[in-house]
């Protein structure tokens, strides 16, 4: 439930959370999560998933959604994982379980749910918990055939990369021990941006994983009015000479996992790419059409990010933006989206429920087109 989905400040959830529950209590909180979990993603979305060609989703999840304490867990939360994976069999399209926010966080940002700091490096029990997590996971969904298997870690970040693959470590052979059927997704560190920093993986069923949003100050329109292919000024350059972006740019960056693809013998996996949408005014389609060019000449596979969100300003936003401006949404402030939800729960909660639904969603044709042309 990343903050920016629902045009909110990029802050971690537990803080929206805290607030909710300090205003409304546990009962209207509990009605919270249910209607959202009901409402954002339904069967209605996959089957237009499926109707347009592609074949796999990437489910990002919340730790505390599946534990309730350490080695216990939540049948609520294991109902929605329950149902992606029945729908997964059912319409026939692969499912990727991701850990999006692991106990403690994994990076210092807000969507893995942090305050500020990767408590998940600085505490074994953390890390034994998550490998618990996947152990049981593992162990649930061993003889699905349409899982296709388990993002183990999503953007981590650390300095001593040595942790990171002592964990990867544990957390593979806990996995094999109940599960020897799925593909082990594997993110290198900095933001999934890093894999040369990865140790041997003892494992003969898996995938490399990485995210590529660059240049971030215009897919995530950090910089307002740039325009692809670009030239803006380099970062530390007091002359300001300028900085072109195109497709060879984007291809030169890539190759460098195409390397190690190559010399690993093991597959590359975009788990995460995408861009904030100006109505093509922009040239972001291009962008779009020349990064799946980029993944088809060096074998890539990939998942689009966001499928959905409020529309904002900043931060890729998906093949379904939100445009209207309830006063959940309320984009003048000084409060907005779920800053403003124990506002209008009490009197409202079935308007905002209806609202999270893709059906008020205004479809980006553009961004759709390219991704569906990047099939074929």
């Amino acid at each position: 439930m990343e903050a920016y989905f629902l045009h909110s400040p990029n802050s971690p959830e537990k803080k929206f959370r805290k607030e909710f529950l300090k205003k409304l209590g546990p009962q209207a909180l509990q009605e919270f999560d249910r209607a959202f979990r009901d409402h954002f993603i339904r069967e209605e979305d996959i089957q237009k998933i499926v109707a347009w060609g592609f074949n796999c989703l990437r489910v990002p999840f919340h730790f505390r959604c599946v534990e309730s304490e350490p080695g216990q867990w939540k049948a609520e939360g294991l109902r929605y994982l329950d149902w992606i994976v029945a729908m997964g069999k059912k319409y026939k399209i692969w499912i990727i379980l991701d850990l999006h926010a692991a106990p403690g966080s994994q990076n210092h940002d807000w969507h893995s749910d942090s305050l500020g700091k990767a408590e998940f490096w600085l505490k074994k029990n953390y890390r034994h918990r998550a490998i618990a997590l996947w152990e049981f996971l593992a162990d649930r969904y061993k003889e699905e055939e349409y899982v296709a298997g388990y993002d183990i870690l999503n953007e981590a970040v650390l300095e001593d990369t040595k942790m990171l693959n002592e964990f990867y470590k544990d957390v593979v052979t806990a996995i094999r021990r109940v599960d020897k059927n799925h593909i082990l997704f594997i993110e290198g560190n900095r933001w999934a941006q890093d894999l040369e920093c990865l140790a041997s993986i003892q494992d003969n069923n898996y995938s490399l994983s990485i995210h590529t949003y660059e240049p971030i100050e215009f897919t995530g329109h950090f910089i307002p009015h740039l325009a692809y292919p670009l030239e803006f000024p380099l970062k530390g350059n007091s002359k300001g000479a300028p900085r072109v972006w195109n497709k060879v740019t984007s291809c030169d960056l890539l190759s460098q996992y195409a390397q190690i693809s190559r010399k690993l013998v093991v597959p590359i996996y975009v788990g995460e790419f995408g861009v904030n949408f100006r109505d093509g005014f922009y040239g972001e389609d291009k962008w779009l059409e020349d990064m799946l060019d980029c993944f088809k000449e060096f074998g890539f596979h990939w998942t689009y990010w966001p499928y959905k969100a409020i529309k904002s300003n900043i931060f890729p936003d998906g093949i379904f933006s939100f445009y209207d401006n309830p006063p959940w949404v309320n984009r003048p402030g000084p409060r907005t989206g779920w800053e403003t939800y124990h506002l209008h729960w009490t009197e409202k909660k079935k308007e905002m429920a209806e609202s999270w639904r893709t059906e008020h969603f205004k479809e980006n044709t553009l961004i759709l087109k390219a991704l569906r042309d990047g099939l074929r």
